[in-house]
């Protein structure tokens, strides 16, 4: 039946990759960061997908997402169904988009285009354009400022070693590729010409909002009293591509001191770590925010681990592995228990570092304000709606509760919490139960 249905459809392939930190649009990471540069190649394959889907609602046509950088699976969870999903093949370029079409004519398909995902103009027209033009003629091309193209189109198989060879890059790639179509006999149609986003000189000139500063991530700090703690957390958190703001509650120590010198965004508040976090919020540049605990050290690499994690846009808020300093059997087994925890309930604690889009973040109306557990209940309220996701990466806690406290003691308390959490006991009783020192 699936083979029967293809047979009678025309065919768009998204030619594109798995936007992975620091491997992708990398002639851009000078001037924007590696997961910025990650995150506008997301934004162009997005925009180029949508064009495509929503082109074909009203025809008998299939898209196709021929991809490399990642399985399916990864593809799927970021880009959702609707339509088919395909790995690029070996070889250059030319090799890869070969194999492309051939598997499309060999599933049936009668006109196919293929283009890439980083082409702003790209619109409907064009498409309708170029499917249009493969009634008459052989090849369709839409070629780009740069001497390549954006789009090649097919009604079949192209003859042997048209794109293969080819210089890709070159200033001459369209001309070449005309001049061998010709020698084969094909005739061909010109679409516009439209700018490859490739380099900085391109952003300025056709999408420049992309340039403007603004982090990544906004890393947010709830302190009272941390001055033995809150240089080693913000020195892990010190990235190109963050803010971090620090939010203190009335500390007497050297806190505010050591967190100017060592460049934070420094803000004042009432004590109380939920109202901490969101004062920090709304001032916060970033489109994701991270709540960090002063006594916690995140993982290298931190941001990329963030952009990866949402860039499935069911996932409602994330966190990191949980992991303390202390190296002692017992201690051992609880972080086994917290991970286990993490993995199944799907209720990471906030020494986790929470982390969430800005936009989540104002929907839900913030953080709750409650004596205790304001962690678990923004968890809980957040996987009402879509996913709890927890990078593959420990943030490092301190042990420092577990010495004072007791290992058992402390565990102890930290369950009767999450139970009477889970049995919706109010925050308010829960905090007799357990008085923190600190923020």
């Amino acid at each position: 039946m699936e083979g029967k249905r293809i047979t009678e459809q025309d065919r768009l392939i998204v030619f594109g990759r798995y936007p992975i930190p620091g491997q992708t649009k990398t002639r851009l990471i000078p001037g924007l960061g590696r997961v910025t540069a990650a995150d506008f190649h997301r934004h162009l394959f997005e925009q180029t997908l949508n064009t495509a889907k929503t082109f074909v609602t009203r025809k008998a046509i299939d898209v196709e997402v021929c991809h490399e950088g990642s399985a399916e699976r990864k593809m799927r969870n970021w880009l959702g169904g609707g339509v088919l999903y395909s790995r690029q093949g070996a070889g250059d370029l030319g090799a890869r988009m070969e194999e492309a079409f051939a598997r499309a004519f060999q599933k049936g398909c009668r006109k196919v285009l293929l283009f890439g995902t980083d082409i702003p103009g790209l619109s409907q027209r064009h498409l309708s354009e170029g499917l249009q033009a493969l009634n008459e003629r052989d090849l369709v091309l839409g070629p780009s400022t740069d001497g390549g193209y954006w789009l090649i189109g097919l009604k079949s198989t192209a003859p042997a070693g048209i794109f293969r060879g080819m210089a890709w890059g070159a200033k001459d790639v369209l001309e070449k590729t005309i001049a061998r179509a010709k020698s084969h006999g094909m005739t061909v149609h010109i679409l516009d010409s439209l700018t490859d986003m490739d380099t900085m000189d391109d952003l300025k000139s056709r999408m420049p909002e992309w340039l403007h500063s603004r982090p990544y991530v906004s890393v947010i700090m709830p302190v009272l009293n941390e001055a033995a703690n809150i240089e080693a957390s913000m020195a892990r958190a010190r990235d190109r591509e963050a803010e971090i703001i620090v939010v203190d509650g009335g500390s007497v120590d050297q806190t505010v001191d050591k967190a100017i010198r060592a460049g934070a965004r420094v803000l004042k508040s009432a004590p109380g770590r939920a109202l901490q976090q969101n004062t920090g919020a709304a001032v916060a540049q970033g489109k994701v925010l991270l709540f960090l605990h002063a006594d916690t050290k995140l993982p290298e690499g931190y941001v990329s681990h963030v952009f990866e994690a949402l860039l499935d846009p069911t996932v409602r808020v994330g966190a990191f592995f949980f992991r303390t300093d202390l190296d002692k059997p017992l201690i051992t087994a609880i972080e086994w228990l917290a991970n286990f925890r993490t993995r199944y309930l799907r209720l990471p604690y906030g020494d986790q570092a929470l982390f969430v889009r800005k936009s989540t973040f104002e929907e839900v109306g913030g953080i709750p304000v409650v004596p205790i557990a304001e962690d678990l209940l923004f968890v809980k309220e957040l996987s009402k709606t879509g996913k709890v996701k927890i990078a593959r990466a420990p943030a490092v806690t301190s042990g420092r509760r577990w010495e004072k406290l007791g290992v058992l003691r402390t565990t102890l308390i930290n369950q009767m919490v999450l139970a009477g959490l889970l049995l919706r006991v109010s925050p308010h009783t829960l905090a007799r139960l357990y008085r923190r020192p600190r923020v």
